[in-house]
């Protein structure tokens, strides 16, 4: 009995030690697990912090100013030029140029280039940015965005760049906002391109038409950049710049020994043109090996003329045929004596617009629009505008012409998109009367026009609470889909009064009816309102500048001016105190 007694102490004793092993085991694993989740709070806290650290919000970034896959060049064309410009990028010497100059006269496609370039890195995962110019968007000041622009793309494709641009905006939070082109090249590219050393592979910037940047001051900076401070920048950086051989850019780089110059009109490109006209006109009845060639001499090396001869043979019209269209067009095109493309130009417009007398005048009326807005509006919004100018002849409806010039001008088939014209080329040709002749686009009395059509604009689209918010006590970057309900209750018509009403105004002589309706917007609430939707744009201290102007233009000699005058500046005091009053609610400023 003590043997069996002994064994069952023995069994108890020892289930009594494995269950305090086991108990210990388990507050040790629960011990672990805890300090596990702790750790894992710990590092995810951590992680958060470094992204949040990392975050670009709030740098001066310009939208749609980048890469665009439709400019590119046709499959198996350029393919000379294009060698050169990826031998370049790829030369491994450390005393290769910097940057690659590609210039040449308007027409000879230098942006397909430049966009094939940038899409061909872009495919193989380079460190790349493209960042394209463009005449119709010069009030944005995009020569201020670019380098700030270009930082952000370089930044967000590559984790050593963007924590050396955190770093440097963490000594100096303003230059997240700066316009000035030199500090963004010494306080944010040049600590980018430091870290790029180690890298594999080079870095690609492209920057395409700074010709389109705007008057020869807008560009002056950045020509200062690319001349005095790129020599400097690593082995493994390459810039693509691309433009016309304008006086300022050609003093500026043709002597820089880190700048290879190319000009584009050094290259043939017949066979290139051959190509892109076969495809355009493919299976075309009546044009056939012939026809091709004759539009491919005529050319005589510029893109911009194939297309618009393809663009003029291909729809054709009720009653011609293909062939037809393509004689008519060669009797048209004599190259002696006048520029080759203003002929093609001269065709098109005889063709979509002839010369008959209201034709031309719409056709005048309505391009002095297009080019003298400030801002490319769509369809819709050029219409709606132009139901305020005070000539009766100009309110017809702008489908009239638009409908006809979709060889000439882009947003023709959407009404949704801006309208542009297509080339610069043909912008330089409407404005030049010795060149456009009846087609001559001048200057004369749009700016009247525009601020007229501005401020009647505004007088019916202003109103309280326009955009229908539930509380006046959030800030707007609190308000959920705000976005949104701007984009559907503020027109682009209202937008671009609201945005540039002053700058026309000051672009004209003062005038009491004009004034009259600056007083229709001035001299009521409609100011509040007008306050509301510059703030709802995120452009709210821009109405300072407005309201300055306004008093400047009305500060002339006469008499009823002068009455006019003082009434403005009283406004403008009071108008200066709302915005101030404004800007303190909303916790702007």
């Amino acid at each position: 009995m003590s043997g069996k007694r002994a064994t069952k102490n023995i069994f108890s004793e020892t289930h009594s030690v494995v269950e305090e092993y086991n108990n210990a085991l388990d507050n040790l694993m629960q011990e672990f697990r805890d300090r596990t989740v702790r750790d894992t709070c710990v590092n995810v806290y951590r992680v958060l912090d470094i992204l949040e650290d990392l975050c670009l919000d709030g740098m001066v970034y310009a939208d749609g100013a980048g890469l665009d896959t439709r400019k590119k060049c046709l499959d198996g064309t350029r393919v000379e030029i294009l060698k050169v410009i990826v031998d370049w990028i790829n030369d491994a010497d450390v005393n290769v140029p910097r940057i690659f100059w590609l210039h040449g006269q308007a027409g000879r496609g230098k942006s397909a280039i430049a966009h094939t370039i940038a899409l061909q890195y872009k495919n193989v995962g380079g460190i790349w940015s493209c960042f394209c110019f463009t005449r119709d968007r010069r009030t944005e000041r995009l020569e201020e965005k670019m380098l700030s622009t270009i930082v952000c793309d370089l930044a967000n494709r590559d984790a050593a760049f963007v924590r050396a641009v955190v770093r440097a905006i963490k000594k100096d939070n303003t230059l997240k906002t700066t316009h000035d082109v030199m500090r963004q090249w010494r306080e944010l590219l040049k600590p980018l391109s430091e870290v790029s050393g180690g890298r594999v592979g080079n870095v690609v910037v492209v920057i395409d038409a700074l010709d389109e940047s705007g008057p020869d001051g807008s560009r002056e900076h950045i020509l200062e950049v690319l001349t005095a401070q790129a020599a400097s920048l690593p082995s493994n950086f390459r810039i693509l710049l691309t433009s016309r051989p304008l006086a300022d850019i050609v003093d500026a780089l043709r002597d820089a020994q880190h700048v290879k110059a190319v000009s584009l009109d050094d290259f043939s490109a017949e066979c290139d043109i051959h190509m892109y006209v076969s495809k355009q006109l493919k299976d075309r009845r009546g044009i056939g090996a012939t026809e091709i060639n004759e539009i491919v001499r005529r050319a005589d090396g510029l893109f911009e003329w194939a297309r618009l001869a393809c663009e003029w043979i291909r729809p054709g019209i009720a009653g011609e045929t293909n062939k037809e269209r393509f004689d008519d067009l060669m009797a048209r095109t004599s190259r002696e004596g006048e520029i080759l493309l203003d002929k093609i130009y001269l065709a098109v417009l005889e063709s979509a617009v002839g010369r008959r007398q209201k034709s031309l005048a719409r056709f005048r009326s309505l391009m002095r629009q297009i080019l003298y807005t400030l801002e490319p509006l769509p369809m819709g919004a050029l219409h709606a505008m132009r139901t305020y100018f005070p000539h009766q002849d100009d309110r017809f409806e702008v489908a009239l012409i638009v409908d006809y010039m979709g060889s000439l001008l882009s947003g023709v088939t959407d009404h949704k998109s801006p309208i542009r014209v297509l080339h610069s080329s043909f912008r330089d040709f409407l404005t030049d009367q010795s060149r456009s002749g009846d087609y001559f686009v001048g200057e004369l009395g749009i700016q009247a026009d525009l601020a007229v059509a501005s401020l009647c604009v505004l007088h019916d689209g202003l109103c309280f609470n326009v955009c229908g918010l539930e509380s006046s006590f959030l800030l707007n970057s609190d308000v959920p889909g705000l976005a949104e309900r701007v984009k559907a209750k503020i027109t682009s018509h209202l937008s671009y009064s609201s945005l540039f009403w002053a700058k026309h105004l000051e672009a004209t002589k003062f005038d009491p009816t004009l004034a009259g309706h600056v007083k229709n917007i001035l001299g009521n609430e409609r100011i509040l309102f007008w306050f509301e939707v510059l703030s709802l744009l995120g452009v709210l201290g821009n109405a300072v500048y407005a309201l300055s102007s306004a008093a400047r233009w009305s500060q002339v000699s006469t008499w009823t001016s002068m009455m006019v005058s003082s009434w403005i500046t009283y406004n403008l005091s009071r108008g200066r105190q709302d915005l101030r009053m404004l800007q303190h609610w909303q916790g702007m400023v």
